[in-house]
């Protein structure tokens, strides 16, 4: 049975420019660096953001850009701020796709390497609500 997510793990170029990313963006608290050593494929360094795990590992950014990404929920009031925040790392926002009413808004953003995140401020139930109305 599945008990839950355990982690999220992002291949990157660059470990201390994607950890400034993670802490700048996301609050993530640092709470592993492997330093020289590899225990897994690569260096790493893990963090935590609102207690879920994410894990960064070095190696070669994607090749490009893709819809397949992660979503993150966070309340209406707060978008503006973390729009802010994306922003002042000159990352690559994306055009936020149609929606119904109902649905949420969201910030779609890449890192660095290319992988696509999204801070969205509705919920599941929320979005199947709005979609039956629809």
């Amino acid at each position: 049975m599945i008990e839950g997510l355990s982690h999220i793990t992002f291949i990157v170029k660059d470990l201390d420019r994607t950890s400034d990313f993670m802490k700048t963006v996301f609050d993530a608290k640092e709470v592993y660096s492997s330093g020289e050593k590899r225990f897994s494929h690569s260096r790493e360094k893990f963090f935590l953001v609102n207690g879920l795990w994410f894990a960064i590992m070095e190696g070669e950014s994607l090749n490009e850009k893709t819809y397949n990404h992660v979503a993150l929920k966070v309340n209406k009031t707060d978008l503006k701020r973390y729009t802010k925040r994306v922003l002042s790392l000159g990352l690559k926002v994306m055009d936020d796709r149609s929606r119904i009413d109902g649905e949420g808004k969201s910030l779609y953003f890449y890192d660095y390497d290319n992988h696509l995140f999204e801070l969205h401020t509705g919920t599941l139930e929320e979005r199947l609500e709005a979609y039956q109305m629809g």
